[in-house]
């Protein structure tokens, strides 16, 4: 496709909030008004698109929102968007502002939507990685992955201390979806005595094994961190099968949940998020169409959407194995 003359960008967040978003947004915004470009905030995602919720942004509406978690524009799922008569619809409130390019900061889904969205009406778009779960391929890192981290170790810590003093067995469920990226930097972070993630089976008589071990060197408190999704089950599921091999244990489920999507952003997250929104806005006057936009080996590089989307982004192996002899 050829480069098109691009004046007025939309900037829209889709799928499940991540801190970062904002300063995300704010660095799109920033760098539309750097390079003489008018930016419009789509609310609430696709859904937003489709009732015209778009808005002209101006220096005063991203004021103040860089440390601020969730997303000022708002996000909704949208099944009326996954139509063509809603996408159609969706086009032609895009059209009727003027905007020639997207930039969408969200997830698989998200980013989804706009590969099929410029397959269809050629409405160029670069995505931003925007999930806590860091599962996108094309990035070492996605907006939100590590204030999820810290979120979900710091409520680790705390659920140590009452561990501790009972010598109480804890399985700790965190978020990740089918990913284990936040169970394994999480594990490592808070000394877990075992990790058990979706890429990887961990039989419950492995686990029980473990255990018996960390007992005989008289720890005194055991965490065990679950990814949620994870082919072994869920936290209460392999409560449930320990506490039948080991009754006398006290044994504790913790399930984080929503709490690791929320909270100011780290300094981390919102240097990543400032990079990658200036780095999309550049990428679109520079005609790259259809990408998302990431970080490898502290260099930007830019990765078909469909790659992003459908390629399998591997755990680290070297971490799984670090985390093994840690927690001996």
């Amino acid at each position: 496709m050829d480069q098109l003359t691009i004046k007025k960008i939309g900037v829209l967040t889709s799928g499940g909030d991540a801190p970062g978003m904002n300063a995300a947004i704010r660095a799109v915004v920033r760098a539309a008004f750097y390079y003489n470009l008018e930016a419009f905030g789509i609310y609430r995602g696709y859904e937003g698109m489709i009732n015209n919720d778009i808005r002209k942004l101006d220096s005063r509406s991203i004021a103040h929102v860089l440390e601020r978690g969730g997303t000022f524009l708002k996000s909704a799922r949208s099944e009326e968007f996954k139509t063509p008569e809603g996408r159609k619809k969706a086009y032609e409130n895009l059209k009727s502002h003027g905007i020639d390019a997207l930039v969408v900061i969200g997830g698989d889904g998200s980013l989804t939507g706009a590969h099929l969205f410029f397959k269809e009406y050629g409405i160029p778009a670069v995505g931003l990685p925007g999930t806590i779960d860091n599962d996108l391929f094309g990035t070492d890192l996605t907006i939100g992955f590590d204030t999820a981290c810290n979120t979900a170790i710091q409520a680790i810590d705390k659920i140590r201390d009452t561990a501790t003093s009972h010598d109480r067995l804890f399985f700790i469920e965190v978020m990740g979806r089918d990913a284990g990226f936040i169970a394994i930097n999480a594990g490592i972070g808070s000394a877990a005595a075992a990790i058990l993630i979706p890429e990887k089976k961990m039989p419950v008589e492995k686990l029980i094994e473990r255990l018996k071990t960390r007992e005989k060197a008289k720890k005194e408190s055991n965490i065990v961190i679950v990814a949620e999704g994870g082919k072994s089950g869920g936290a209460a599921e392999i409560a449930e099968k320990v506490k039948k091999i080991l009754p006398t244990y006290d044994i504790k489920v913790t399930i984080l949940g929503h709490l690791q999507r929320g909270g100011a952003p780290s300094a981390f997250d919102r240097t990543l998020a400032s990079k990658l929104g200036v780095s999309a806005v550049e990428g679109l006057l520079h005609g790259k169409y259809d990408v998302m936009v990431g970080v490898i080996n502290n260099k930007v590089v830019f990765t078909p959407i469909k790659r992003a989307i459908v390629d399998d982004k591997k755990v680290d192996e070297e971490e799984l194995r670090i985390a093994g002899i840690l927690s001996t």
